[in-house]
This record gives C-alpha cells, sequence and structure tokens, in this order.
C-alpha cells in the first residue's frame, strides 16, 4: 500500500507519495492553506485518490529535540486526520526543508518558484527517508489494525466526575485497562460523548490519537463508553468538539 506523506507548514502543505511497493517517493503536490478543515479534507480526498490510508508527517522539533509551537500545530492537525480513520505517523524532519531549498538553489531556480515547490520536496524527502529506513512496519507483516468497535466500562466500579477528574482509567472487553486525559464532555444531537487522548500509546492507541466515545447505558444500567463505527455520526461530533475547543481558546 502506498504511504501519503505531508511537510505540513503555516500557508503550505507539501504533500509526496510513494510508489506501491513503497520503494521510492514522488511529489504530488503543495496544497496552500485554507483552515485545517478544509486542508484535512483535501488530505482525505488525496487519500482516496491513491487508495491508502497510511498518512506520514513531518514533525518539526528543535535542534536539542525538543517540540515547539509548529509540532503542536502539526499533532493538532493530524488528530483531524485520525478522525477520517487514517493511520497517521511521524518522522523527524529536522533540516528538511533547509535541504529542499539548497537543492532548488542548487538548481537555479527563480525564487517565487522555490515556494510552490519547496514544501512538496521537503515531503518528498522526509518520505524517502522514512522508506530508507524501512518503511511502514506492516509492509514487513506486522498487523496493528483494531475492531474499529470497542467497549469500555470504568475500572474497578469507580465514579467519574467530567469537571474534576483529568484522568479516565477505563476497561476494555478484554479486561485491558487504559489510561485516557479527559479533554472535554459534550452534548449532541440527544446524546453524550466524551473526548480523550490517550496518557500513554500502546498497541490499539497512537499516542496523537483523540479518542471519542459516545456514553451509552449497559443492561444492568451502568455506564458503557462506546466507540462510534459510524463515520458521519464522529466527523459530527469531532466537529462539535472543534467548535467548543476553538471558542475555549478565543
Amino acid at each position: 500500500m502506498r504511504v501519503l506523506c505531508l511537510d505540513v507548514g503555516e500557508k503550505r502543505i507539501g504533500v509526496a507519495v510513494s510508489d506501491p511497493l513503497s520503494i521510492t517517493a514522488q511529489g504530488v503536490e503543495t496544497i496552500f492553506t485554507k483552515g485545517p478543515e478544509k486542508d484535512a479534507w483535501r488530505v482525505r480526498e488525496l487519500c482516496g485518490q491513491y487508495l491508502t490510508d497510511r498518512v506520514l508527517i513531518g514533525l518539526p522539533r528543535t535542534l536539542n529535540g525538543e517540540e515547539g509551537y509548529q509540532a503542536q500545530r502539526v499533532r493538532d492537525f493530524a488528530r483531524r486526520l485520525s478522525l477520517f480513520d487514517l493511520n497517521v505517523r511521524f518522522q523527524d524532519e529536522r533540516f528538511t526543508t533547509r535541504s529542499a531549498t539548497r537543492a532548488l538553489i542548487e538548481g537555479h531556480m527563480r525564487r517565487e518558484k522555490r515556494k510552490e515547490v519547496v514544501d512538496m520536496l521537503a515531503a518528498t524527502l522526509i518520505l524517502q527517508t522514512f522508506l530508507d529506513a524501512g518503511g511502514w512496519p506492516e509492509e514487513n507483516g506486522e498487523k496493528s489494525e483494531t475492531p474499529r468497535k470497542k467497549v469500555y466500562a470504568m475500572s474497578d466500579g469507580k465514579e467519574f466526575n467530567m469537571e474534576q477528574d483529568d484522568i479516565v482509567e477505563l476497561v476494555d472487553e478484554d479486561g485491558k485497562e487504559v489510561s485516557f486525559e479527559h479533554l472535554m464532555t459534550l452534548e449532541h444531537k440527544g446524546n453524550t460523548y466524551i473526548c480523550l487522548a490517550p496518557v500513554e500509546p500502546d498497541d490499539d492507541i497512537g499516542e496523537d490519537e483523540l479518542v471519542i466515545l459516545r456514553i451509552d447505558t449497559d443492561e444492568d444500567g451502568n455506564d458503557a463508553y462506546v466507540t462510534i463505527d459510524d463515520d458521519e455520526e464522529l466527523d459530527d461530533v469531532f466537529e462539535k468538539y472543534l467548535e467548543i475547543a476553538e471558542a475555549d481558546e478565543d
């Protein structure tokens, strides 16, 4: 399966894609940003065009390896993509844009033209580095797909205070306990949803994945936290989450 790669900037997003065998990378296009929502939809369209759900994103870091404001913007954008059921991973992109710019200068490309292609070339370099290092682990026979729908219950019969508790400990049907950071609880179209972020990544949930669960009631009358398998419902709740989060920031 192909891998789509993004070099995410404030004004432009460079896009590259691998060949079907994940050996070589080639540039696709430069997305001139129109807002996170529209940009995410364009990435989703490209994934459909290339028949892949694998998205690699360059993660900017400082020279000492720390993450700053731009890295957080990239992670926020990745969370949007994960709501489209895309499998998102990150690749260190330090010096990549600088290397791409140098290559274009050495090729005597005019400054105005460089702005149009430098991010796409950066995405190509990020992806090729990733492929040369072994590429997507699943290509080597590993599997990481998990059932979309899961049901969680509170750990050890604990009750969750949505206004006071920041960490939620849930247990799935297999008895596996997972700790989440509580981001928000919201009402939408008569249902209650809880928005969470995993405290630590595991085999089922990535470290940057936003988890949205619907709060239902089981046959015993207890709260059950259920993953959503309806894409339209999931998208609606995610947009509601973003609307509230952005209003809180303002």
